[in-house]
């Protein structure tokens, strides 16, 4: 008989529950027994991690003095091995922790991030296996010298350990020693003996094998290992990882130059002053790994960073490129290549943006032709980051809302309407605002034009300061045609340290963080809002640390008033702080706005400040079109708390309207723009009004009547009829807005559950394109919420759903996210576990959501089936997959070939749903059965869905290892502590997820 994997341990752990079971009935009852001799619940437990009781073989150590920290622990273990490599060579290799899996003979794999470099205070979890049996062991490294290292950890149920591992020379070679250290309830008990043997065979093992995997390792491949760093004014120990910004350089050419240099010659220029400031030279340009660049609009480059590389003598390295179009790229290559520096990828990435919009100008008012470089058509930057798709929908489009200073005035409007304030009162504010900031730029010897502007001048029409969108002057918009460029070099601590940088130059990137808010401006419950930049902005300044009153440095991204206005609210910054300004560099209209790049100028003119005041913190953000796409960063001279990340928040949308054309009826204005020629005169007046239904409606009127009455008068929140382009004034009261239509997804959260409801019963539940990405976004919701266990999906008005809205799809609104497909679902279920409750026909896209769930409760008049046959389609939503997983060969044939739909009661005595439910009480008793999955570990929930799912892929040889790799977390946790003592004490368990 073949011996299954972890066979012999199961039948030990079994020996050793009858051993229970006997106290127990010496005892009485558990309780009692336990509380006799505790050692029973130590041991069974350590019967999990440990072996049969055999005491292992005393080790003769020679004249060798082990590490003094070994006597702290009750048991011990230890190898040794002679090498022929060098201690050098050996020691750096066993300070890459990284390279554990290729000689620890013992290591299952990582939970989370793999560790890099050994430094003090490093802290990983690695999953190792002794006996078949899978644990989580988290280690902290104590101490890495030449020598060797020293590393503490934990492990289950109390379990506490220590690992040293010391190299020492040996004539031309090296001894390598492991001395392991056991203690805890695990050690104390009679399992405890043999636990230690089983690490002591573990680390001969793991010695045995080090030779052929030193001797297979390429030599002089690589930099150097980097040791940890410590940072001299704090006293702060940095990983080498640690990302940091080391130089800067800006470039700003207020004339064009005769040679007409196109966007990469001025962000090399930006580059070398960069390097010159970090005091490293050009040769730390000539070392970068990779090269992060903002894609310029002056020119388009198919890969702009493969030229600076060659420029700088950096050769062929990584390129990464923000995409086309988008102000948030500034600041999210910061993040990206702050990221890719933590995560170990790279050690010195050069950063850079540059426009020479003034100079392409030039050259077309000369009839020049500049011969800017024109990469092959095969050129492509290593990855792209960025969303890339369309800014405007149909209806933004027919109205005329394409160039952003018509839509950022829309906003101002609306925000002045959410303010309460009249034209003459927002006007005002706006101009004082936009003063300030000139009077920033004025100080800036960066600033495209450093001239301070009084309010009176920003506010003024005149020939020199035209109206441009009502309510924005020329002075009040972003300045566009402008030649400048930023250069920013990052590297990790340890390069910065080995590049002999002073510390003094060095800002850390606390945190970054990034998302969007709803895509289309017209589908926004409110205009002058962001919950993107509210969300982004908590996350990040609490993985910080810090609060929002700690700033002291602000550069909100200024292409438009309203957009400086809408970020300080949603971050909780007062727009009119003379002690702390939200801009560093005076804004898009007097700094600059050099297309997708105004981020880098503002993260490199934050960096001087920073340097200057090295306890004080900053922040920085930047958008891409019309509020739509974000990114921020948080900075400062002094080091981290918290290792750096680059946080993508879930951001919970409020319900979103309806952007609807050629309506005729009543409505409320909302906001409106007029845009200007450049005689003066109102081209058009483009007004957003709102239904009583909620439903925004978008007009461009060039009717004179209309053009005549938003020119005169002001007409926010008054009742007016739309017939056409044309509105007609119908009362003079203002009203207060229409709340936007039902959203089509609600959540609702009851303790540990979740209850996602499709709420478009007037279609039956039919999924159209805000219904799917609403299902999307509750998804995303319930993955991020640590609190919630399982979730129940769930239709409105005794439908579960119709599935795809074939009228919507029709008009193009086809149901398919980005992220989880079709339906807004089905290519990518949660991870967590899911109920389908059910009621009606669930037939097509409504068997298709269904499947999708881990359990489903249907009602007992509800039907399932997938039709698509009968209609010339395939069920390729997963229908046709899902079945033939679930059911016997011959029924998924006969439901996928007839298409005819089975009964409840039919499909739960197939398998393929939980429970028969009366009619209306299926989510009552979806609840009843996510309560009794919600009162369970969730690790152990996680564990056991995952081995579920993935197991149909395995092969028989890896299953047991697999599914121990996935129970590792669990079995070693502390809830699995927990469960054991709550068991013991007849309690309820109090579950903490670790």
């Amino acid at each position: 008989m073949t011996e299954v994997p972890g066979f012999e341990r199961l039948r030990a752990v079994l020996a050793q529950g009858r051993v229970v079971r006997k106290q127990i009935r010496a005892g009485g009852d558990l309780l009692g027994a336990v509380r006799r001799d505790p050692r029973i619940v130590r041991d069974l437990v350590s019967g999990l991690t440990g072996g049969a009781s055999t005491p292992p073989p005393a080790v003769d150590l020679g004249d060798r003095v082990p590490p003094a920290g070994l006597s702290e622990y009750a048991r011990t273990a230890h190898a040794a091995q002679r090498l022929e490599a060098a201690p050098e060579t050996v020691a750096a290799y066993l300070l890459g922790l990284g390279n554990i899996p290729r000689w620890f003979t013992f290591h299952a794999g990582w939970r989370g991030a793999e560790p890099g470099q050994a430094e003090p205070g490093l802290e990983f979890t690695q999953v190792a296996k002794f006996m078949g049996i899978p644990a989580d062991l988290r280690w902290s490294v104590a101490a890495a010298t030449d020598t060797g290292l020293e590393l503490r950890g934990t492990g289950p149920q109390g379990l506490t350990l220590g690992l040293w591992m010391t190299v020492t020379p040996d004539g031309p070679g090296s001894m390598v020693y492991l001395d392991a250290g056991l203690a805890g309830a695990p050690i104390e008990g009679p399992l405890g003996g043999t636990v230690a043997r089983s690490l002591g065979e573990a680390l001969t093992d793991s010695l045995a094998s080090l030779p052929a995997v030193l001797a297979a390792a390429p030599a002089g491949t690589g930099r150097a290992a980097r040791k940890a760093v410590r940072h001299i004014a704090s006293g702060t120990v940095l990983a080498p990882t640690t990302p940091v910004l080391v130089g800067v350089g800006q470039v700003v050419t207020r004339t064009p130059e005769p040679e007409f240099p196109d966007p990469s010659a001025l962000a090399v220029r930006a580059l070398r002053a960069a390097a010159a400031d970090a005091g490293a030279g050009a040769g730390l340009l000539a070392d970068a790994d990779a090269v992060f660049t903002v894609a310029p609009t002056s020119w388009q480059y198919r890969d702009l960073g493969a030229l600076v590389a060659a420029a700088v003598g950096a050769g062929t390295v990584d390129t990464v490129q923000s995409s086309p179009f988008g102000g948030d790229g500034g600041q999210l290559v910061i993040n990206e290549a702050a990221a890719a520096i933590a995560a170990g990828d790279y050690e010195i990435v050069l950063v850079t943006g540059a426009e020479a919009g003034a100079t392409a100008a030039a050259a077309q008012r000369a009839g020049v032709d500049p011969g800017w470089p024109v990469q092959d058509s095969q050129v492509r930057p290593t990855r792209t980051v960025g969303i890339d798709k369309a800014a405007n929908n149909a209806a933004e489009t027919t109205a005329g809302l394409l160039a952003p200073i018509n839509m950022y005035a829309l906003i101002e409007s609306a925000n002045r309407h959410r303010l309460g304030r009249t034209l003459t009162e927002h006007a005002s504010a706006v101009a004082r605002l936009w003063s300030r900031f000139s009077a920033i730029a004025a100080a800036n010897p960066y600033a495209w034009q450093p001239v301070e502007q009084t309010p009176e001048q920003i506010a003024t029409v005149s020939e020199a300061n035209r109206m441009i969108s009502a309510p924005y002057t020329k002075l009040e918009c972003a300045n566009l045609t402008v030649d400048m460029a930023s250069g920013i070099i990052i590297t990790s601590a340890a390069a910065a340290e080995a590049a002999g940088i002073a510390q003094d130059r060095w800002v850390f990137l606390h945190a970054g963080a990034s998302g969007s808010d709803e895509w289309f401006v017209s589908e926004r419950t409110e205009l002058a809002a962001s919950p993107a930049i509210a969300a982004l902005g908590a996350a990040a300044l609490g993985h910080a640390g810090i609060t929002a009153d700690q700033l002291t440095h602000v550069d909100l991204y200024a292409c438009f008033p309203v957009a400086v206005q809408i970020a300080a609210r949603e971050l909780g910054l007062p727009a009119e702080d003379p002690a702390r300004p939200l801009s560093v560099t005076g804004g898009l209209t007097f700094g600059g706005g050099p297309g997708n790049n105004y981020g880098g100028h503002a993260v490199a003119t934050l960096v001087q400040r920073l340097r200057a005041e090295p306890e004080a913190y900053g922040l920085a953000t930047s958008l891409g079109w019309y509020l739509t796409k974000h990114a921020l960063g948080v900075y400062s001279a002094t080091p981290p708390a918290r290792a750096y990340a680059h946080l993508t928040p879930v951001i919970e949308h409020p319900p979103a309207r309806r952007a609807v054309t050629g309506y005729s009826g009543p409505a409320v204005v909302e906001a409106y723009t007029l845009p200007y020629d450049r005689d003066g005169k109102p081209e058009a007046a483009i007004v957003s009004v709102l239904t009583e239904s909620g439903d925004r409606i978008l007009v461009r009127s060039t009717d004179t009547g209309t053009v005549h009455a938003f020119t005169d008068s002001d007409l926010l929140g008054v009742p007016v009829t739309v017939d056409g382009d044309i509105i007609e004034v119908t009362g003079s009261d203002r009203l207060a807005l229409p709340a936007p239509p039902p959203a089509p997804v609600l959540i609702e959260r009851r303790g540990h559950v979740m209850i996602i409801t499709i709420n478009r019963p007037h279609a039956r539940n039919a999924i159209d394109l805000a219904t799917a990405l609403g299902i999307e976004r509750a998804i995303d919701a319930y993955e991020a919420d640590p609190g919630a266990r399982i979730a129940i999906l769930t239709g409105a008005g005794g439908y579960f759903s119709a599935g795809m809205d074939l009228k919507a799809a029709s008009r193009g609104e086809v149901p398919i996210t980005e992220k989880r497909g079709i339906l807004g679902l089905v290519a990518l279920p949660p991870r967590k576990p899911l109920i389908a409750a059910v009621e009606g026909p669930a037939l097509a896209g409504g068997c298709e959501l269904a499947l999708c769930a881990d359990l489903i409760v249907a009602a007992a008049d509800s039907m399932f089936g997938i039709p698509e046959v009968k209609r010339g389609l395939v069920a390729v939503g997963g229908g046709v997959l899902r079945l033939s997983q679930r059911l016997p060969r011959a029924i998924a044939m006969e439901l996928t070939l007839t298409g005819d739909p089975i009964t409840a009661a039919r499909a739960a005595e197939l398998g393929l749903i939980n429970q028969v439910a009366e009619p209306g009480g299926a989510l009552a008793a979806a609840l009843v059965l996510a309560e009794r999955v919600a009162v369970n570990a969730p690790l152990s929930i996680d564990a056991g869905k995952q081995i579920i799912d993935q197991c149909p892929d395995w092969s028989v040889a890896e299953a047991f290892a697999k599914q121990g790799q996935m129970a590792a977390a669990a079995l070693s946790s502390l809830d699995a502590g927990e469960g054991m003592a709550a068991f013991v004490q007849k309690r309820a368990p109090v579950w903490q997820g670790r």
